[in-house]
Order: structure tokens, then C-alpha cells, then sequence
């Protein structure tokens, strides 16, 4: 069995689509000055997502009408399964991770939700080594996008009951802005000590002493009484010195990525915006400014790509049904070139995969081996989820449907929940996420996940039943 997975993962190593995700991931390692043009990605990623949603609507139309029931089962299936994988992910990554409980939710939903580019890259090793596959698995692929999101949203939306700061902070986490306290006394130094017993939650306090209010700044681990601004109850906003000396208070808090300056930030924010399909600006959103529900359950439900994909199954199955095929067999674009363009498109994956690896620098070991060891849990939980189904229903599942329910649950997004963070969760970084789906995640499942995945599920249809 070991030699049977070391044959496959060198076998498909090799194949022109990894070459291909292998020369651009060299790119920047190398150096080398090339840019993929962006819009020329974006034009890829509509092509594939309209592409695999009308010959899946069109394969599903071609079902047996007796079929739809357990189909639809299978669906809710996997709707279930990402949402409980997505739970889980932010129970891991609060216990053996120092991040933010907002950036660990967001991760969460990253990993709850799906990746495009690992299916169709799955979808085309399979259509090369001959293993048959349930034509519904792009409408699996649009339904498992969704509850990533969700499981996100929950989750920040109970963190800003909870006193969740403008930056995202929880209490107890470095840099909590709990507000500014006030008080009063004619004592300054009193009032100082007692600052220095709320150090590691407040981020500024005003102290109203002998007429005067004094602004006391937010230090590394402690306040820095030396460092205060003296406000004059009556002085028309006018500010002295303190007699401390000192600077004044900073005018803008850090940015809500952490550590990132705003420029580092805004160029952040335009590449997460390119990678999820979306016509951004780039400019940093704040936490203060209010999404309503309705906002955001479009956003989750009608991003670019989720939508994209569900067009291209409906223009497949509407038109079957019609008796009038999108494209005949020997179409030249939709058939031809459909593994060319993937070629190209894992170019660009490779480079953008190189280039999020240097994002991975400050977030510690523990997340860097979730990132790898997460997609081989949750596939093989997919999978275990998929055989229970087909015993309980007696639905067949073809061995190719027990891969690609693997790598939907193994993989993480990078279109859909991006595209919701960007306006819903403001407040988390915008960097780590891609960087663990994209620079590692994605990466590690279209070189030795697949063939991973292959094996794992001949294991569980030989020895399970």
C-alpha cells in the first residue's frame, strides 16, 4: 500500500498541472521579474467556475428523477460537514495557537468553506487516471462554500457581545482597548498607581485633577505616565506639555490587521480583493462601521464566485432539460482548452501560493502545522462522513465522489470567505488566512493530498463495506 502511494504521488507530481503550479511557485523564490496580469487571472477563475458548473448542471439533469432525493441528502450532507470542520478549526486553533480569537475565527471559516482551485485541479487528476466521479460535485462544491461563512460570522458576531474592541481584540489579549476610564481626583499621583492596576486592558484613561484633564497613553505591557497630554478644561482644545514631558497621544490607532503599517495594510487588502473576485480599493474598512444582516447574508450567498458557479449549473441544467446542449463535444474553448487554462491558472496559484508563504513568518510553528495537518484530518473525516451516508441511504458513491468530498472538505477557501471578511470581519487580519489556504494548505493538497485522498478512500470502500 505504501509503494501504491508513493507511485501515485510521484505520478502525479509530474503531471503538466503540477509542473505548471511548480513553475510559478519557483517565481519568487527565484526572483524572477514576471507579474501575472491580474485581470487575466480573473479571467481564468470566471472560465473555470462557469465552465465546471454547466457540464456538472448539465450531468445533473441527466439523473434519474429518483436520484434527486439522496443527492439532495448528500448535499445537506456536506453543508453539515464543513459547518461541524469549520467549528472544530477554531477549537484547534484557539488551543494549540496563540492567535486572536477573531483571526482564529476567520481561519476557521477559511477552513470551513472550499476551494475551486483544489477541485478543478482534483477534478482534472481524476478525469486523467479514469476514476468516475457523481456529476453533482460542482453543485457540492457551491453549497460547501457557504458554511465556512456562516460558522465565521457566528462566531465574531458572539465576540462583539463580548466586548470585542475597535481592533478586534478580546479581553485579556495584548492591545484590548477597553475604552477610556475617567477619574476623578485631586491626586495625580494616586490616580496614576491606580492606572497601573488596569495596564494590561486600557489603552488610554483621562484623569480629572485640579480642574485639568490629563490623557495618559497606553505603553508596552505598562502606562507610560511620562507620556501624557494635558488637556485645559477651558483652553479651547489648546495642549501643554505635561509636567512629565513627553509626546502626545498617537492620532491613529495601528490598524486593524495587527502589526501591519496602513500602507502594508491597503496593499493587503487590494490583493485579497483580486484574489476574491472582487473591484476593491484596497482602503482598510473599520470595525465601527455596521453591516446589517441582510448585507451580509447576500455577501455570503451572492459573492462573485459562489454566484458565478451557481450560473453555470443552472445555464448547464435548464438548457439539458431543454434538450439543447451549452457547448457541443468537440467545442474547442469549453473542452480543448479546458486543460490548458488550468495550466495557467496554476501558474498563477503557484505564484501567489510562493508569495503568501513570507506572510507565515510571525504566526508561530503550531499554525504553520495546522495548516498542514488539518486538510488530512478533515478530508479523512469527509470521507468517513460520505461512507456512513452511502450505508445508512444506500446511495453508491463512485470512488472519484469519496476524493472529491475529501479535497471539499480538506481544502480551505480563498474566493468566498475572503470576499465576506473584506466586508463583514474588518477587524482580523488579512493575511494569515490566505496565507495557510493558499501558501501552505492549497499547495500541500494538490501535490500529496490527492493522491493522499485517493488511497485513504480505497482503504475505507475495501475495509468499511
Amino acid at each position: 500500500m505504501l509503494e501504491e502511494f508513493v507511485g501515485n504521488v510521484l505520478h502525479n507530481m509530474f503531471k503538466p498541472l503540477l509542473l505548471f503550479f511548480y513553475a510559478g511557485f519557483a517565481i519568487p523564490l527565484l526572483k524572477v521579474n514576471f507579474e501575472f496580469p491580474k485581470p487575466l487571472y480573473q479571467g481564468l477563475t470566471i472560465f473555470l467556475l462557469l465552465a465546471i458548473g454547466w457540464h456538472g448542471g448539465e450531468e445533473l439533469a441527466k439523473l434519474d428523477p429518483s436520484m434527486y432525493g439522496q443527492a439532495a441528502g448528500f448535499m445537506l450532507l456536506g453543508f453539515v460537514t464543513n459547518g461541524i470542520i469549520g467549528i472544530t478549526a477554531y477549537a484547534a486553533l484557539r488551543k494549540f495557537t496563540k492567535l486572536r480569537r477573531i483571526d482564529a475565527a476567520t481561519v476557521a471559516g477559511y477552513y470551513g468553506s472550499d476551494s475551486a482551485g483544489t477541485f478543478v485541479t482534483c477534478q482534472g487528476v481524476l478525469i486523467a487516471a479514469n476514476i468516475a466521479f457523481a456529476a453533482y460535485m460542482p453543485v457540492m462544491l457551491a453549497i460547501m462554500e457557504i458554511p465556512g461563512c456562516l460558522v465565521a460570522l457566528y462566531l465574531i458576531s458572539r465576540m462583539r457581545r463580548n466586548a470585542m474592541d475597535a481592533d478586534g481584540n478580546m479581553p485579556g489579549e495584548a492591545g484590548y482597548r477597553r475604552g477610556k476610564l475617567q477619574i476623578d481626583t485631586s491626586d495625580f499621583e494616586a490616580a496614576v498607581s491606580a492606572l497601573e492596576d488596569e495596564q494590561e486592558e486600557l489603552v488610554a484613561a483621562t484623569i480629572v485633577t485640579s480642574g485639568e484633564e490629563v490623557l495618559v497613553e497606553e505603553g508596552e505591557g505598562a502606562i507610560r505616565t511620562a507620556s501624557y497630554t494635558r488637556v485645559r478644561e477651558h483652553g479651547g482644545g489648546g495642549h501643554d506639555r505635561g509636567r512629565r514631558g513627553g509626546s502626545q497621544l498617537p492620532e491613529e490607532p495601528e490598524g486593524a490587521a495587527g502589526k501591519l503599517t496602513q500602507g502594508a495594510l491597503k496593499q493587503a487588502l487590494k490583493a485579497e480583493d483580486e484574489i476574491a473576485l472582487r473591484d476593491g480599493d484596497g482602503e482598510p474598512a473599520h470595525g465601527g462601521q455596521k453591516r446589517s444582516t441582510r448585507e451580509m447574508l447576500h455577501e455570503v450567498f451572492m459573492n462573485p464566485g459562489i454566484f458565478l458557479l451557481f450560473a453555470g449549473i443552472a445555464i448547464g441544467f435548464i438548457s439539458q432539460l431543454q434538450g439543447k446542449k451549452v457547448v457541443e463535444s468537440n467545442d474547442k474553448l469549453f473542452f480543448e482548452l479546458f486543460q490548458p487554462i488550468l495550466c495557467l491558472f496554476l501558474l498563477e496559484m503557484g505564484v501567489t501560493a510562493a508569495r503568501k508563504l513570507k506572510d507565515l513568518k510571525k504566526a508561530g510553528l503550531p499554525f504553520i502545522l495546522f495548516a498542514l495537518i488539518a486538510p488530512n484530518v478533515f478530508a479523512t473525516f469527509g470521507m468517513l462522513m460520505a461512507h456512513g451516508y452511502s450505508l445508512m441511504t444506500g446511495l453508491h458513491l463512485e470512488h472519484g465522489t469519496y476524493v472529491m468530498f475529501a479535497v471539499l472538505c480538506g481544502a480551505a477557501s480563498y474566493i468566498a470567505v475572503p470576499a465576506v471578511q473584506r466586508m463583514a470581519i474588518p477587524e482580523a487580519s488579512p493575511t494569515l488566512p490566505l496565507a495557510a489556504s493558499l501558501g501552505l494548505t492549497f499547495s500541500y493538497n494538490v501535490t500529496i493530498g490527492i493522491p493522499l485522498y485517493i488511497m485513504i478512500s480505497k482503504l475505507i470502500i475495501t475495509n468499511l463495506g
